[in-house]
């Protein structure tokens, strides 16, 4: 029998928590998460990529015991592709291992084409089987609106109806993340129906203590000395400034080369690991790396 997850008592519990497993939030997310358990409602994360928000659906995963269940959405996505297909080729074979074995009953081998098994549970009836499950419907705002208001159907009461089968309902919904870079506006009824947190990228302050945190073989001042200058990147006008992703990147590149103090050279060796457009490395590298890291 599937376990119940122990769901924290208090934001701050469920922050420390989130702390054990290296990732640090502020008191509005750490708040909006716990009532998001504790209300049994969807948590729409909305931000700019690189900020964290898949990997607090990840680590609240860990947190609770539960396996993620991903669903990722781009342009095109339909419903066929987020709820279930059917096996083509084992209902074939099916068919094939009928016909030899003289079995020419016609209701019969309907039937057992479109039993369970031969369904294929894609990410929305996977969760909804799984109990407990957190699912993270990640970028939502790259699907089309049509994908957007079945979503909506589908998180109103947790069933998916299977017209073969019949109707599938979750035994214990899901812990449900949805996430937006905000590429386009998602629809207000979809928003109505979760508790909502933008996530801004960290101060310097909280990103040295991330980067310290992901990355404890980074001294103290390469630490700071990457947030600086991530922090600085993000003011640049760049096509994509770097998030606390692009920044753990590239201070693990940096651990890895064992550098302990960032230098101009270096930076310029490394710079595809935080910046990842050759426009935006031209115009970093034309104001000067020197100004970069020293704030010229």
């Amino acid at each position: 029998m599937a376990h119940t997850p122990t769901l924290p008592e208090s934001p701050a519990e469920l922050a420390a928590l989130l702390d054990r497993h290296a990732y640090l939030c502020g008191d509005g997310l750490a708040t909006a998460c716990f009532l998001a358990l504790r209300m049994g409602r969807p948590l729409f994360l909305e931000g700019e990529a690189g900020v964290g928000k898949t990997e607090l659906a990840k680590t609240l995963a860990a947190v609770l015991g539960a396996p993620l269940i991903r669903l990722q959405c781009y342009e095109g996505l339909d419903a066929s592709q987020a709820l279930y297909d059917w096996d083509f080729p084992r209902q074939l074979l099916h068919l094939r291992a009928a016909e030899a074995a003289g079995i020419d009953d016609v209701r019969r081998l309907e039937g057992e084409l479109y039993d369970r098994r031969f369904l294929l549970a894609r990410p929305l009836l996977r969760a909804l089987e799984t109990a407990p499950s957190v699912l993270l419907v990640d970028e939502i705002d790259r699907a089309d609106d049509e994908f957007e208001a079945f979503l909506l159907e589908v998180l109103s009461d947790f069933t998916i109806s299977v017209p073969e089968i019949g109707t599938v309902r979750a035994e214990r919904p899901p812990v449900v993340v949805v996430t937006s870079n905000r590429t386009r506006e998602v629809h207000d009824a979809l928003k109505r129906r979760c508790l909502y947190h933008w996530l801004e990228h960290p101060t310097f302050d909280r990103e040295v203590a991330i980067i310290r945190r992901r990355l404890p073989a980074a001294t103290d001042r390469l630490a700071g000395q990457v947030a600086r200058a991530a922090q600085r990147l993000r003011t640049a006008d760049l096509l994509k400034p770097p998030g606390v992703a692009e920044t753990l990147d590239w201070t693990e590149a940096l651990v890895t080369l064992g550098v302990r103090e960032l230098d101009p050279d270096t930076a310029a060796v490394t710079l595809g690991t935080v910046l990842k457009y050759r426009e935006d490395q031209d115009r970093v590298t034309a104001r000067g790396l020197d100004a970069l890291l020293n704030g010229g």
